[in-house]
C-alpha cells in the first residue's frame, strides 16, 4: 500500500532501464520499496539492477519487451502474484529519427507499436490488477509533444497524443475502483534518448521529472507538467491558428 506520505512499498518499472524510471525509484529512497525492473535482458538491465541494489533497494528483474504484447498479461499477473503493485511506471518509448519516421514504413510502425500499442497493452493489464487490489497508481510518462502535434516530430507526437489520451481515460475508469493514474508531460529531458539533440527551452533532467512524479503520486494528481510553466505555454500554443502555428520554429 502507499502510505500516508505517498510512499509505495512496491514499484514496477516497465522500461526499467529508462533513466527517468530509475530516477523515480531513487526519489523514493527514503521508503526503499521493492523494485521490479521489467526490461529486455542484457547489460543495461544488469547495470540498472546492480545500481539500485547498491542504493539499498531489493530488486527483481523481469523480461519485458514493449512490442511483445502477447506476453504482457502473464508478466503483469506474475508481478502482482508476488505482491501488490503500489506504483507502476510506464516508462518505455522510442523517439526515433523525425524525418525517417514518416518516410520509412518499418520505423513508423515500430514507433507506433512501442509508444502507443505497447502502452495500451500494459495499461489494460495494470487496470485489472488495480481493480482487484482496490488501490495502486499507474504513472504514465507521456510528453509535451503529444499536447499539440508538430510537423517537426509528428509521428512521435501523434503516438504520445494517443498514449496520453488513453491513460487519462484509464484514470477515469479505475477511479471508482480505488485505482489512480498520473499522466506526466515533460518537455525536453536530458537523457540518453535526447543526447546530441538541441535542447528546447525549459529543458529538465530526469531527477526533476522524478520529483514531479513523487509529488503527483502523493497528492493523487491526475496530470502534471514538467516544468509546470509548460502548462501555460502549451495552453497558448493550443489555440494558435494552424497557418500561424506552422510558421513557428517548433
Amino acid at each position: 500500500m502507499i502510505d500516508a506520505l505517498g510512499r509505495p512499498q512496491s514499484l514496477l518499472l516497465l522500461g526499467g532501464t529508462s533513466e527517468i524510471a530509475l530516477a523515480v525509484a531513487r526519489a523514493w529512497s527514503d521508503a526503499l520499496p521493492v523494485v521490479t525492473v521489467a526490461a529486455r535482458p542484457g547489460p543495461r538491465r544488469d547495470e540498472a539492477v546492480a545500481a539500485l541494489r547498491a542504493d539499498g533497494f531489493a530488486v527483481e528483474a523481469r523480461d519485458f519487451d514493449a512490442e511483445d504484447t502477447d506476453a504482457h498479461p502473464a508478466l503483469i499477473e506474475a508481478v502482482a502474484a508476488q505482491r501488490d503493485i503500489d506504483v507502476a511506471v510506464v516508462a518505455f518509448g522510442v523517439l526515433g529519427d523525425e524525418e525517417e519516421a514518416w518516410q520509412d514504413h518499418t520505423a513508423a510502425v515500430r514507433l507506433a507499436q512501442v509508444n502507443y500499442t505497447g502502452a495500451v497493452s500494459v495499461g489494460v493489464c495494470l487496470a485489472q490488477v488495480l481493480r482487484r487490489q482496490g488501490h495502486g497508481t499507474v504513472v504514465a510518462l507521456s510528453s509535451v509533444a503529444g499536447e499539440r502535434v508538430r510537423r517537426s516530430n509528428f509521428v512521435y507526437g501523434s503516438s504520445k497524443a494517443g498514449m496520453d489520451g488513453f491513460y487519462l481515460g484509464l484514470g477515469e475508469a479505475v477511479r471508482e475502483h480505488g485505482g489512480h493514474v498520473l499522466v506526466v508531460r515533460p518537455g525536453f529531458v536530458h537523457t540518453r534518448m535526447t543526447q546530441g539533440r538541441e535542447p528546447a527551452p525549459m529543458s529538465v533532467d530526469a531527477d526533476q521529472v522524478a520529483q514531479a512524479v513523487v509529488r503527483g503520486v502523493a497528492s493523487r494528481a491526475e496530470l502534471v507538467w514538467v516544468p509546470t510553466l509548460l502548462r501555460g505555454v502549451m495552453s497558448g500554443l493550443r489555440h494558435v491558428p494552424r497557418p500561424l502555428f506552422r510558421r513557428l520554429p517548433l
